[in-house]
């Protein structure tokens, strides 16, 4: 995460809260950001190095017309810096601020196999047991875990996989070799 978008995601984080808005800019700066993952000559024109920073403005006059002020504003200020096209970074690293402020805790959960839907809401029970925080959790399915479950929480990552015991495994016997 570049610094940049840390430094814009505050910016519009402490003026969504300072307004008492928190909700309403989370809900206008998602759409935004989905509209144009959906359209993606939205995006092409966002992120468009060579396209002049008012045309940009104006195509978010049209879209937000008369949505959140301090959204429309934000974005407005994106087009003028020439940062239109990193709005989905800085959304992100808006999202973790808000889910921080909440004590959300984002976790990716990687399993070897999919996971049923009374699975994951068990790993996730767990998880919420574990920590005493709301979690959100994202999953994917990586079959070269072999079996087992690995998860990712910000830097911290618990690998209980079966090829993570065999990597420590073969690392532990080569260093009782040496």
């Amino acid at each position: 995460m570049a610094v940049a978008h840390r430094t814009y995601a505050r910016a519009l984080y402490a003026a969504a809260k300072d307004a008492d808005r928190l909700d309403a800019v989370r809900e206008q700066l998602g759409d935004f950001v989905e509209a144009q993952r959906q359209v993606p000559e939205l995006r092409d024109l966002l992120r468009n190095p060579q396209l002049d920073q008012r045309v940009k403005a104006s195509v978010f006059e049209e879209l937000l017309g008369g949505d959140e002020q301090l959204v429309r504003n934000f974005l407005l200020l994106l087009a003028e810096k020439n940062r239109a096209g990193e709005v989905d970074e800085i959304a992100r690293e808006f999202e973790r601020l808000v889910a921080q402020e909440e004590g959300i805790l984002d976790v990716q959960v990687t399993t070897a196999v999919d996971l049923s839907e009374q699975e994951g809401r068990d790993v996730i029970e767990q998880i919420e047991k574990a920590s005493g925080r709301k979690v959100e959790a994202t999953h994917t399915v990586d079959p070269d875990l072999i079996g087992g479950i690995v998860l990712q929480a910000g830097s911290l990552r618990l690998d209980a996989s079966v090829r993570g015991r065999l990597n420590r495994l073969r690392r532990e016997l080569k260093g009782s070799a040496a």
